[in-house]
């Protein structure tokens, strides 16, 4: 077999974490259902007989403004005599799920199990009066599934945490940290083997963070940890609400997804619409996350007394034929080998199979697959095993789907190989100089907490063309890089490289080759990682209801403070007029964290762990000729003010390490890689985008 997909493995780099995780059998998971459903199941997103319409229903206790007392009384009432947690367990098996995850806690306190620490649960403070969540587990075992909890890491009811705030990002008291420590001791000893434990929202300090994750590798060694846990401690990173990522990740990761996106608890009064639709549109949200290498996690809300909505349940029992009739693109397969989508849809891959998941069917009725060498020898419907029409040549292989129907389903090929194939590489560097900007970067998903999760480069891959038989590469880098050590990979041939220079030199400036224009500011939106120019080439600051002011009185080369509520951002948008391409450097001043982006391309982006008050830094911008566009999100994580600043450079240094002659492989192509040697977490950002690897 010629292709082999490389997976990536990276863990977590503290003194704890030498647990072989993630295991082979949640990677393969792909599809899980995640269960919302507690206290506010009661309510139906309905208080004093109106619809709460603001907020979650999960939430209503605070969107509503009910009394704590009030909401702790509802407990009275609770009663899920219709909940049966093997129909449950049934029902996640016909859909097509390998695990559940149920909410052990969610922020309103009350336990879905039996605590001992709180009398606020559903065995000591309802009539139910039984452990709802050790039956489910139990169902689970039984029904050969994997079970799972999500808890909760703020407590409106317990007293001494902070009390409900719009943001549900709280910090955690002492108090209320060793409690959480207390009730998820308690879970991870008396409700079996766990196969994650989604922790979700506060904010917590890097200290209570690890005592959590030490604390879960303790007790269950192989039980997966959510990076909502914050500050980088993260066995699999999870996306924003119903988020989709376009780009590859290189890290164990899955996707939440509630039925609808207004609600994960049940809202009696939701807007369902029809079935169907709401079918093909989680079978697309399926194909998003695998095909890019992820877990597919999506919620049902049942009612108040445990009954499953209809609707919900019809949704995922169509879902579940499709799955099934589809089973073999969809577990155990690997993301999308060619890190992009097509005009047409998405693939899987498995061992020397490609699977095309055929979601816009063309108007010719004919699709094409380009970017790999290898003679196809089969291509069949999965659904039904037809043999489908094709043709192909040294470019393209064309299928012929005139005899498939997408009325009611999304086609699913199997496309095989004679003796499996090889990738074409996006682009290959011919001039021996290897930069961010000709790499294939890999990302993770950094999270410090809800609101500051972003993709955080991780890694550069090259594929550059030389028919020498050996190469003496050399690594140049800014003093930004002093010190930092990665793992420098060429053919198959591993090494450690620390950034310590052999020589130097100053880099100036051309005169008059460069103009800094107009200056742009603006109110930033979302959580930290949300940036709406990136992938705009170009910006158009005079739009309607953009939102951009010109900035006519900032002082360049100065640290600026200013006052901003914490969680909020601002964003600049600096237009420079180059004569000609070329490289300059600027200095970044910051606070807490800092999103950067050149003609809206990725340039760099982090968030300390640290919560560093101030930081400066180096960055490289390859301009094109003519007018550029400089993109800066500052984000306030911590403080009460932040700081900023824009230094234009009129010189600066660039250190070069020269490394030992390396033997290449046969051939022509050869693949670089690079990976950080001193990094705390495995989603941790790389910070190398000032480096460029020659090859001389």
């Amino acid at each position: 077999m010629k292709y082999c997909l490389l997976i990536v493995s990276l863990f977590m780099a503290t003194t704890l974490a030498a647990q072989e995780k993630p295991s082979q059998q949640w990677l393969d998971r792909k599809f899980s259902m995640f269960i919302h459903f507690g206290l506010y199941s009661v309510y139906g997103g309905v208080y004093e007989g109106k619809p709460v319409t603001r907020g979650y229903s999960e939430q209503i206790q605070s969107f509503a403004g009910i009394f704590s007392d009030w909401y702790g009384n509802t407990a009275n009432e609770f009663n899920p005599i219709e909940w049966n947690p093997d129909s449950i367990v049934a029902l996640a098996r016909a859909a097509g799920m390998r695990s559940i995850v149920f909410t052990s806690k969610h922020h309103d306190g009350f336990c879905m199990y039996h605590s001992a620490h709180t009398d606020f649960n559903i065995v000591d403070a309802t009539p139910y009066g039984r452990d709802l969540m050790k039956e489910l587990a139990d169902a689970c075992e039984r029904g050969g599934i994997g079970f799972a909890v999500y808890f909760s890491l703020i407590d409106w009811h317990f007293p001494q945490a902070y009390p409900i705030s719009s943001h549900n990002a709280d910090p955690l008291t002492p108090e209320h940290f060793a409690f959480n420590l207390k009730q998820v001791e308690e879970i991870m000893t008396n409700y079996g083997p766990l196969s994650e434990i989604w922790f979700d929202m506060g904010s917590l300090t890097p200290e209570q963070s690890k005592g959590l994750y030490e604390l879960v590798n303790r007790l269950q060694p192989e039980c997966m940890i959510s990076g909502r846990l914050g500050n980088d401690y993260v066995d699999f990173s999870v996306m924003a609400d119903n988020e989709y990522p376009d780009y590859q990740i290189g890290v164990p990761w899955q996707t939440a997804a509630s039925m609808f996106d207004e609600t994960w608890g049940y809202r009696s009064w939701q807007e369902r619409g029809e079935v169907q639709l709401k079918v093909k549109e989680k079978i697309e949200s399926l194909i998003k996350v695998i095909s890019r290498g992820g877990n597919f996690l999506l919620n049902i809300g049942p009612r108040g007394d445990g009954a499953v909505v209809e609707f919900e349940r019809e949704v995922l029992l169509e879902i579940g034929q499709w799955v099934k009739t589809n089973s073999e693109a969809i577990y155990g397969t690997r993301a999308n080998p060619f890190h992009h989508a097509f005009a047409w849809g998405d693939i899987t891959t498995k061992e020397d199979r490609l699977f095309a998941f055929v979601e816009r069917m063309p108007a010719s009725r004919k699709i094409d697959l380009s970017g790999f060498n290898g003679k196809v020898n089969g291509v069949t419907l999965l659904s039904s095993g037809d043999v489908l029409p094709y043709s192909q040549n040294k470019e393209q292989l064309q299928i012929d789907l005139s005899a498939v129907s997408t009325d009611k389903t999304i086609p699913v090929l199997e496309i095989t190989f004679e003796d499996g194939y090889t990738l074409i590489p996006l682009s290959v560097v011919t001039n021996g100089i290897l930069t961010p900007r000709n790499a294939v970067s890999l990302f993770g998903h950094s999270s410090l907490n809800y609101y500051a999760g972003y993709k955080s480069v991780i890694g550069y891959d090259w594929v550059f063309r030389s028919r020498k038989p050996s190469v003496s590469p050399q690594i140049t880098f800014t003093e930004n890089e002093k010190g930092r050590e990665v793992e420098l990979e060429i053919d198959g041939r591993k090494q450690s490289v620390t950034f310590q220079a052999d020589a130097s030199e100053t880099v100036k400036l051309p005169e008059n080759s460069l103009k800094w224009g107009n200056l742009y500011r603006k109110p930033g939106r979302g959580v930290f990682g949300n940036v709406e120019e990136e992938g705009m080439q170009e910006v158009d600051v005079n739009v309607a209801g953009s939102g951009w002011v010109a900035v006519d009185d900032f002082r360049y080369g100065e640290k600026q403070t200013e006052h901003m509520l914490p969680r909020a951002s601002v964003v600049f948008l600096q237009e420079i007029e180059s004569t000609n391409p070329q490289t300059v450097a600027v200095k970044i001043g910051s606070g807490n964290a800092v999103y950067i982006l050149l003609n809206g391309e990725y340039i760099t982006a982090h968030f300390s762990p640290d919560r560093i008050e101030q930081q400066e830094e180096i960055v490289l911008l390859p301009l094109k000729e003519g007018r550029n566009q400089l993109i800066i999100k500052y984000y306030n994580g911590f403080e009460e003010e932040f700081s900023h600043g824009i230094t234009p450079l009129d010189e600066w240094t660039v250190h070069t390490r020269k490394l030992s002659p390396v033997t290449l492989e046969r051939g022509d192509n050869h693949r670089v890689s690079i990976r950080s040697g001193d990094s705390p977490s495995n989603v941790s950002p790389l910070r190398l985008n000032n480096i460029s690897v020659i090859f001389r």
